[in-house]
């Protein structure tokens, strides 16, 4: 048997073609690593686009703000453009760009509201205009403190006040709503004590993001737990979505580490099979696809079957020569991939773990980015495995390349429009179907799987009998095929 794999691995690394293979895949590599290097979209946005500022100027022309019927529009239209002279000052990456959106907008409308609109208020204007004033001269004197001590002493009277009225408050209905509403006034809290502790200054950064994201998630948590209702299965993913979102930003902010940056060799490590499954796979197919028909092809089959062995142990011989090309696809590709992402980012990155939110027991785990690999790959490996016995199959069936190759490929390409299809209509007999189930990848870390109803068991025992239904008659026909003709 050893001597039939070796001789098998021997005729596959004589052809050119899986060594062109390599380096199309290397050349993608490249070009990956390349644009996450130089083309990346790191979410340098603009508030408001040059375009889009133009067309407020020339819609503002046309109105007046003395009609009612033109007021609205144009209080809104207005707001814009202050709004953007504020951004224009400051940058709209700056710190101030934040405070000018959360709280200037708010003044700035209030004042355009009591200047042109039909309940024109000058005094009111006069004092709106003091606090604006205000709040320009500490963005002037890059006093961000000033903003975060303020959300803290906010935060921590509208508690004193929802505490007051809810010893007061005797009507059920409204005692939960308060309830909820001192919840949502302490995670504001805790947010602004983040910030002030931390010293968290305002902006568009990882940790501003993070600070931002925990906040509005563990309100809408809260509000999940306060509907006090049944969830639904969408409302369950849902649920656990915001569990680790607030374990993983809560992380980033106690940590000051930015755990998703994807422009690094670590960021593209983490989503490595996403990155580059669809060439790993497309290697092992031309490989499978062809292990067996070309035999029959060129007739040296006559060859095979002369020597002092089995049909089944040829065959099996040309089945393990299979799994061990997908071994050397993958390692080839993280090998590459290490070398190049080395190149262009550096190691560095490494020593920051993937997090992880483990459902089971409600922890966050830190996991070495080549455990996660390794973690990730064993949990995707039945599809490349499937996919390879498919084109094994249908290579030995029909002893036909471009069938072998053509129908894996297709099938693994539709298999998202597949599985979409059948979460978003709720088909339940697709539960059995074998692109729901063959990867693991939704089980792990106690996670729910796409689709209602899909277990592990069930996801293993769909993807065994999909492989023993292909390699049955793949051995059968094998086994009877007549050669006399070849």
């Amino acid at each position: 048997m050893s001597n039939l794999i070796k001789n098998e691995l021997t005729k596959i690394f004589k052809k050119k073609g899986i060594y062109i293979t390599l380096i199309v895949i290397l050349g993608f590599i490249i070009l990956t690593n390349c644009i996450y290097k130089y083309f990346y979209d790191d979410g340098d946005y603009s508030y408001y686009s040059e375009g889009y500022i133009n067309y407020v100027n020339e819609e503002i022309a046309k109105l007046d703000p003395t009609k009612p019927s033109d007021t609205s529009l144009y209080i809104e239209l207005k707001t814009t453009l202050d709004i953007y002279e504020l951004l224009q000052k400051y940058g709209e990456h700056s710190w101030q760009a934040q405070v000018i959106n959360n709280q200037v907008f708010t003044y700035i409308t209030e004042r355009n509201t009591y200047l042109y609109g039909i309940d024109k208020n000058e005094e009111k204007v006069g004092e709106i205009n003091k606090e604006i004033d205000t709040i320009i001269e500490k963005l002037d004197q890059d006093d961000w403190m000033y903003f975060a001590l303020e959300e803290q002493n906010t935060a921590e009277e509208k508690i004193k006040d929802l505490e007051e009225a809810i010893k007061n408050t005797e009507d059920k209905q409204q005692l939960e709503s308060l309830e909820l509403e001192l919840t949502n006034a302490k995670i504001d809290l805790e947010v602004a004590n983040y910030r002030v502790n931390k010293k968290i200054k305002y902006g568009d950064d990882y940790l501003n993001i993070a600070l931002n994201s925990y906040g509005s998630d563990s309100k809408s948590l809260e509000q999940m737990k306060a509907s006090k209702q049944d969830l639904s299965y969408e409302e369950q993913q849902e649920y656990n979505s915001y569990l680790k979102n607030i374990a993983t930003n809560k992380y980033v902010i106690e940590n000051n580490v930015d755990i998703y940056k994807q422009n690094d060799i670590r960021g593209i490590f983490s989503s490595f099979f996403n990155q580059y499954g669809l060439f790993i796979i497309a290697m092992v197919i031309i490989v499978a696809g062809t292990i067996v028909s070309e035999e029959f092809n060129k007739g040296t089959i006559k060859l095979l079957l002369v020597k002092p062995y089995t049909r089944n142990k040829i065959l099996i011989a040309k089945f393990i020569t299979m799994l061990i090309i997908i071994a050397f696809s993958i390692i080839s590709a993280i090998v590459m991939e290490l070398i190049v992402g080395g190149i262009f980012f550096g190691y560095d990155s490494l020593s920051i773990p993937i997090l992880e939110y483990d459902f089971t027991n409600n922890t966050l785990l830190e996991i070495n980015v080549f455990k996660y690999l390794g973690i990730q790959l064993l949990a995707q490996l039945p599809i490349v495995i499937l996919l390879a016995t498919l084109a094994f199959a249908l290579s030995t069936i029909f002893t036909n390349s471009a069938v072998a190759i053509a129908l894996p490929l297709l099938g693994y390409m539709g298999a998202q429009i597949i599985n979409v299809l059948a979460v978003e209509y709720n088909v339940k007999f697709m539960r059995f179907f074998v692109t729901l189930n063959w990867d693991f990848t939704s089980y792990l870390f106690g996670n729910l799987p796409m689709m209602e109803g899909l277990t592990a068991p069930l996801s293993a025992s769909v993807c065994i009998a999909y492989f023993v239904i292909m390699l049955i008659p793949t051995f059968i026909v094998f086994k009877n095929k007549d050669i006399k003709n070849i």
